[in-house]
């Protein structure tokens, strides 16, 4: 099973660590195997998050998710992605911003650090969106009971999560967003940036967030109506569409999967200039690290991890939250990326815990020992 879902991970990081090795020698070869333990660190809370919603799609779709949603998030992300931000930050064509991150790195570099207000205020809009939407629903299983009972009390106010991000939008914009740059020895005003590019972030979140629940809601009588047209295909000997069976309510999770490690990936290639400016090496490095962060997702999917472990949803979510604390805190100020992983892994780690724990109490109850009124707690509030 392990080599089945990480096989392609395995490869592609035996072909990653050897093109370094002939790029630049072990000097390179250290630099891509520090990148891709930090970028999978940064996104492990990413492929809990993913998983969620991948179980819910179809076996066609999961493959597109590891094939066609590869390719975006290897090459899209985190190689094009940096050279479409020196491109419109520098006012560049497409083949000078490249021609600029092969031969001036430095300059290159320093044209990305310039992106990285907007950069982190449409990121840290989209996640806070998801982080808000997650803790003012009101669940069956809760984990911090006493913080998730009030807050899906409160949530139940239309256009909370949405009024609250653009308040803390607001409050960046004209705190962490004025002097937040230095360039050429002067202060620039990102405010306006900052707070045009959280706009765009949440808008983005609205749009692709909204499409996939209008078609997640109607996925089950659109899977029943694919399932009787399979029949009827199958009794008149007819070929069966993969894409027909795939679903619209399919194609825009995928749409919103894609979005959300877009916005998970931004930390990953800011965080990236601190070890090497070589756009190659990043690319390899955060490319295999990507490679595991979809192998990982489908693990998780397949083990059925997220339903033996109930809370790694929830800590994943927090997670994003505070994810998206940080990144709207580093535009003005560096946060070190190693502090930026250690959270989210804490935060999940907490939550396994928590799970197993849960899990040990119910099964003493269920042997009829019955657990004890700390496992009782445990269950109860996930703690």
């Amino acid at each position: 099973m392990i080599l089945k879902t990480f096989g392609w991970s395995f490869a592609v990081t035996a072909l990653g660590l050897v093109a370094a090795v002939f790029i630049d020698g072990w000097t390179a070869f250290g630099i891509v195997a520090i990148l891709c333990i930090l970028e999978i660190s940064l996104s492990f809370d990413n492929a809990v998050v993913n998983a969620g919603i991948l179980k819910k799609m179809n076996a066609f779709w999961q493959k597109i998710f590891l094939t066609i949603g590869v390719l975006i998030a290897v090459f899209g992300m985190r190689l094009v992605f940096p050279v479409v931000i020196v491109a419109i930050s520098a006012q560049l064509g497409p083949i000078e911003a490249v021609d600029l991150a092969i031969s001036d790195k430095d300059a290159y570099q320093q044209y990305v650090t310039d992106a990285h207000p907007a950069i982190a205020a449409f990121g840290g809009m989209f996640l806070l969106m998801i982080f808000l939407d997650f803790i003012f629903e009101d669940r069956d299983i809760q984990w911090l009971h006493w913080l998730e009972r009030p807050l899906a009390r409160i949530g139940k106010i239309d256009m909370l999560a949405p009024c609250i991000a653009l308040i803390v939008l607001l409050v960046t914009s004209m705190t962490f967003a004025v002097n937040a740059h230095q360039h050429g020895g002067l202060h620039v005003d990102k405010s306006g940036t900052v707070l045009l590019s959280g706009i765009a972030g949440l808008i983005t979140y609205m749009v692709v967030g909204g499409l996939s629940g209008f078609f997640e809601d109607k996925l089950e009588e659109e899977e029943e109506r694919e399932h009787e047209a399979e029949e009827e295909a199958k009794r008149k000997g007819k070929p069966v569409s993969a894409i027909a069976l795939a679903g619209k309510a399919a194609f825009f999770m995928f749409l919103y999967l894609e979005v959300l490690d877009a916005s998970f990936s931004f930390d990953g290639v800011i965080g990236a200039f601190a070890i090497t400016n070589d756009i190659v090496l990043m690319a390899i490095g955060l490319g295999v690290g990507a490679m595991y962060v979809r192998s990982l997702t489908v693990y998780l999917v397949r083990q059925g991890t997220l339903d033996d472990y109930v809370y790694l949803e929830h800590g994943a979510h927090y997670a994003i939250g505070a994810l998206a604390v940080i990144l709207m805190v580093t535009i003005q100020y560096e946060i070190h990326e190693v502090i930026t992983g250690l959270v989210g892994v804490a935060l999940i780690a907490w939550s396994f815990l928590s799970s197993v724990r849960r899990n040990r109490a119910l099964a003493k109850a269920e042997s009829g020992q019955g657990p004890s009124p700390d496992e009782k707690a445990e269950v109860s509030s996930g703690v």
